[in-house]
């Protein structure tokens, strides 16, 4: 029998664990889940509505989380941390979207992910050991940022970032354009091109930065929704690190997106969705059951356009809820739950073969979000466009979803190109390969003068690049 679902004293006024899939967890996980809803009652959820108003980062929300050890959630025990695995990660987050405030979901989302990038390859380096030892007892908040202001959400190609050699350490400039907790988080992981990096952007670098490195403007953050994550720019300007700073070897970057950054991301992200869906139909299912025609003597449960509203958002929001807890328990066989120990091998990557099964759970999710919390806004009529209800909040948190890169435009051209022109290779992230169809089509458009013309521009192109690679170094000609 399944337990009944508490909020404080009282049953919950939402939907019931019968509709929730927690056979997907165990028992030391529902434990936590429930713990989690009662901090969610009394803490988070209160804060999420002022976080809203004015604009509040939800550190306070943070505290109360790692009073749980949550912050540690993926960290191995013997450094402090609950040694907790993908599944339950993705029940966390889903949960604090869910029960409490969806910007602290997102900002543990970012910090989740900066705590993979750095578990990734922290066997060898005391320094990002120090960080992770310090989540929970210092309340030290981790993020993510990856972004540039000159490609947007192709955050894999860092234009406007470098990294220089110095004999005792590395130079790291870096400007994002989108950083959730920008100027609030006290470590960061930023991905730049690596030192001597010579045009290839599949060369890149990750390193640890602290919150007295980085320059933000928190203020400019007032946005449609998420309000309280204070997501912005971020500016890393020349600052001048130790060796130890750098996250992995020297080129590692692209690894790390491919085996951590993305798949944490996108797992914690769409939960984050399916938790906001899940939030607006506990609210309005609070309404409709509530809210009586005394003129026809009905609830506006009973009629049936409503009923189907919900059959239709319950129904699609679990297929969402257990396309994301599968992916979760594939990452958990992949890593024997999320064992660290396994990336002490560098060429280890087995979460990176499934990036397309990512893509997939992200794009379902964020679209779904949007299309449940409009028919719950509906089903819920006037009422339901009033603030108190709280229902207009999770409908303007649930739109980011399909706009925080990778968009979901993004997403579903990457999927059609995987499946119709033969897979990772035919994304062509490094913009490296030639598609020689469009180009001999353009070329037919050509006169015979136009056609000398751009000969001559490429021989031109072709010897300045032959005359600096014979100075010693190779510059990518723009």
């Amino acid at each position: 029998m399944t337990a009944t679902k508490q909020w404080g004293t009282e049953p919950y006024w939402g939907l019931d664990f019968d509709l929730d899939p927690q056979w997907c967890l165990t028992p030391a996980q529902q434990a936590l889940q429930a713990k989690l809803i009662d901090l969610c009652q009394r803490v988070l959820r209160p804060n999420a509505i002022r976080s809203d108003a004015e604009l509040i980062y939800p550190r306070e929300n943070f505290r109360a989380l790692a009073e749980l050890g949550l912050l540690g959630l993926l960290v191995p025990q013997e450094w402090g941390g609950l040694g907790e695995n993908h599944t339950c990660a993705a029940m966390v987050v889903e949960t604090i979207a869910r029960y409490g405030c969806p910007s602290t979901a997102m900002c543990f989302t970012m910090h989740t992910g900066a705590v993979a990038a750095a578990l990734f390859r922290a066997a060898d380096n005391p320094e990002l050991q120090s960080v992770l030892k310090r989540l929970d007892k210092d309340v030290f908040i981790g993020t993510l940022s990856y972004s540039d202001p000159e490609t947007g959400s192709h955050f894999w190609y860092p234009t406007s970032s470098r990294a220089e050699a110095l004999p005792d350490g590395w130079q790291v400039f870096k400007k994002a354009s989108w950083t959730t907790s920008a100027g609030f988080a006290d470590w960061y992981i930023v991905q730049t091109t690596s030192p001597d990096f010579d045009g290839n952007y599949s060369d890149l670098s990750c390193f640890l930065i602290y919150r007295d490195e980085v320059k933000a403007e928190p203020s400019k953050w007032d946005a449609l929704g998420l309000r309280g994550n204070q997501s912005g720019t971020l500016e890393v300007n020349g600052v001048t690190v130790p060796l130890n700073r750098m996250v992995g070897p020297q080129g590692d970057g692209a690894s790390s997106n491919d085996e951590t950054v993305d798949p944490f991301f996108l797992l914690c992200s769409s939960a984050c969705w399916n938790g906001i869906s899940l939030g607006a139909m506990d609210i309005a299912k609070r309404h409709v059951t509530r809210k009586k025609h005394v003129d026809v003597g009905m609830r506006v449960a009973d009629y049936p356009t409503i009923q189907d509203y919900f059959g239709e958002a319950i129904m699609d929001t679990n297929a969402s809820r257990c396309f994301v807890f599968s992916m979760a328990k594939l990452m958990d066989e992949l890593t024997d739950n999320c064992d660290w120990s396994v990336h002490q091998d560098l060429a280890a990557m087995p979460r990176a073969q499934y990036l397309h099964w990512y893509w997939q759970i992200k794009f379902i999710a964020a679209k779904n979000v949007a299309h449940v919390c409009d028919k719950m806004l509906h089903a819920c009529g006037g009422s339901g466009f009033k603030k108190d209800m709280e229902i207009e909040r999770y409908l303007r948190d649930g739109k980011a979803g399909w706009v925080m890169g990778p968009t979901n435009e993004v997403l579903r051209q990457f999927v059609g190109k995987y499946a119709l022109l033969g897979g990772f290779e035919a994304l062509d992230y490094w913009n490296q390969s030639i598609n020689e169809r469009v180009l001999h089509n353009e070329l037919k458009k050509m006169d015979v003068d136009e056609k000398r013309a751009l000969a001559a521009q490429l021989l031109a192109e072709a010897e300045a690049t032959e005359a600096k690679a014979t100075n010693g170094k190779v510059v990518a000609i723009a």
